[in-house]
């Protein structure tokens, strides 16, 4: 038996001697209590379907789900001001010090995002988005969009970002080896707020969390935005390969095979302070990294394989 297999028994094992015990407290008076959560704008619409979703079974839980960014939710679970942090990021080693214990539960991505009545939309979706041209344009280096795209264009390109601490700028800058703090650009609060701010500037570019940019109802853009794809062999053009921005499905498909870089895709976290002890946030965490997965996928998000989900139960143990 191989390293793997043996892991999966073992928490196999260990996950079911826990969910028994519980169980049987569950049969004796039901689950109670107060779950709180705040912070990546990315997790939220994920967060309330779980939680929807988990009242159906134990309609005794109150939930608390809030945005604010992951940084909000960093701060506010290390200082036990919620249960459950909502990071879009990875975890950083000074945090993990501090006690923040990371449980990775769905992934998803960064998407580039542009007013779909801009005038020159065409060819700049036959022509893409490159990493220097990216890092270029929230350097502020570049006045018109036929400067940073090579195309006949005099319309002044209108940069956007996130003026709050999140996961996506943080993610969408690591994409071109930058930082948050280093993307110069008209600063917007959270991620609708970018979505918006785009949509009403015919000029704008911005960077938006997929649930930000595509409407899960119909899995198209909402209206008046639009996606820019990523020229990732970096050749001048969009070829068919790099091409899957048609709705959220054909994203969802390249991201989970590797053709949509990573980052700006990525894993999304549930981050509690310290192992987590009280029985309803034990019972949601576990919740999610099984029988929640099944929301994923019509909730616009990337589900993570059944190794990567074992992991993750182990931590509760």
């Amino acid at each position: 038996m191989g390293k793997t297999s043996v892991v999966v028994w073992v928490a196999i094992l260990l996950l079911s001697a826990c969910s028994g015990s519980r169980k049987q407290e569950l049969q004796a008076g039901g689950l109670t209590g107060d779950i709180q959560l705040s912070g990546a704008f990315a997790l939220y619409p994920m967060a309330v379907k779980w939680a929807e979703e988990f009242k159906k079974i134990h309609p005794n839980v109150r939930f608390d789900v809030s945005g604010g960014g992951a940084g909000k939710g960093m701060t506010d679970v290390l200082a036990r001001v919620v249960d459950i942090g909502m990071v879009s990021r990875e975890i950083y080693s000074e945090e993990t010090e501090k006690g923040a214990l990371g449980f990775a539960t769905v992934k998803d991505a960064v998407v580039l995002t542009i007013n779909a009545g801009h005038p020159d939309v065409a060819a700049l979706k036959r022509t893409g988005l490159t990493k220097n041209v990216a890092k270029r344009l929230w350097n502020g280096e570049f006045k018109t969009w036929g400067q940073a795209f090579g195309i006949d264009s005099n319309v002044p390109v209108h940069v956007f970002t996130r003026s709050d601490a999140c996961g996506a700028a943080s993610t969408f800058a690591a994409w071109f080896d930058a930082r948050q703090e280093q993307l110069k650009a008209t600063a917007v609060f959270g991620d609708p707020g970018v979505a918006d701010a785009v949509r009403k500037d015919k000029a704008g570019i911005g960077y938006n969390n997929i649930a930000y940019a595509y409407d899960q109802k119909t899995k198209k853009t909402f209206a008046g935005l639009d996606v820019l794809p990523i020229d990732v062999n970096e050749n001048g053009v969009v070829d068919p390969e790099e091409d899957f921005y048609q709705s959220t499905g054909s994203l969802v498909d390249a991201i989970r095979d590797g053709r949509y870089p990573s980052p700006p895709a990525r894993d999304l976290y549930f981050v509690t302070c310290g192992k987590p002890v009280k029985p309803a946030v034990i019972a949601f965490l576990e919740y999610v990294l099984t029988e929640g997965q099944q929301f994923v996928g019509e909730t616009g998000y990337i589900g993570l394989n059944e190794e990567k989900l074992t992991e993750e139960l182990l931590k509760l143990n």
